[in-house]
């Protein structure tokens, strides 16, 4: 079973933050990528390398996998994913962008697609959308 638990956004535990996670906008829509190993879809995000902040990590994620050139981003919360006993904690964004341009060549993301809603062929079904629902909470002032 898996477990997504949310903290203050500015939270940082013992073990440390490992993910950005984005949940980001374009027209109205939420922006979705499929890597270039995978048939599933994900919300933008990936690895904090050693000598970046979690926003940076996020900032440089959503253009990478995105194309995304003018954006503006927000904190959301600190997460934590329990899953068979394991936890990993990460940081959750969101995004509203204004201007998207190609996704770089270099990119692990084979295609981008805009949506509604979350699709059904999701990478990780028992956390994304938990993590976007937190987003649109976050998003209507909760």
């Amino acid at each position: 079973m898996t477990e997504v638990h949310f903290y203050d956004p500015f939270f940082v535990p013992e073990e440390g933050l490992t993910y950005s996670v984005i949940a980001a906008r374009h027209a109205g829509k939420w922006v979705l990528v499929r890597p270039r190993d995978r048939e599933t879809w994900e919300i933008p995000g990936g690895h904090i390398e050693r000598y970046e902040t979690p926003g940076e990590a996020a900032s440089r994620e959503l253009m990478e996998e995105t194309g995304a050139r003018q954006f503006s981003i927000q904190c959301v919360a600190t997460y934590s994913v329990t899953k068979d006993g394991r936890v990993g904690y990460g940081r959750l964004y969101f995004a509203d962008i204004q201007e998207v341009g190609p996704v770089p060549e270099v990119s692990e993301i084979a295609e981008t697609r805009e949506e509604e809603s979350l699709p059904g062929n999701l990478t990780y079904p028992d956390i994304q959308p938990v993590l976007l629902g937190r987003v649109i909470e976050y998003l209507q002032g909760g």
